[in-house]
């Protein structure tokens, strides 16, 4: 079955617009009725923190913020608390 564009509700119609008639449908089938809210970050911040002591150097904190969209000081901060354990 063809979506109707034109009469899709305006979270649908911009639901349509980035993913296309599938993954709308899909989308629509299992969180339908449903209130979803989205986190600011992408990111969980504790695997962030854990993953950001994988990576760390000691060079590369301007690197790592831009990476996960988290602050200087609070990868500082992570890698200080890490150190610590």
């Amino acid at each position: 079955m063809t979506m109707r564009v034109d009469l899709l509700q305006d979270s649908y119609a911009q639901l349509y617009d980035l993913l296309g008639e599938e993954l709308t449908e899909k989308l629509y089938q299992v969180y339908r009725g449903q209130q979803v809210s989205f986190p600011m970050r992408l990111y969980n911040r504790d695997k962030v923190a854990k993953q950001i002591l994988t990576e760390y150097d000691g060079h590369n904190i301007a690197e790592l913020t831009r990476k996960y969209d988290y602050s200087q000081r609070w990868v500082r901060q992570m890698i200080q608390e890490g150190r610590k354990e």
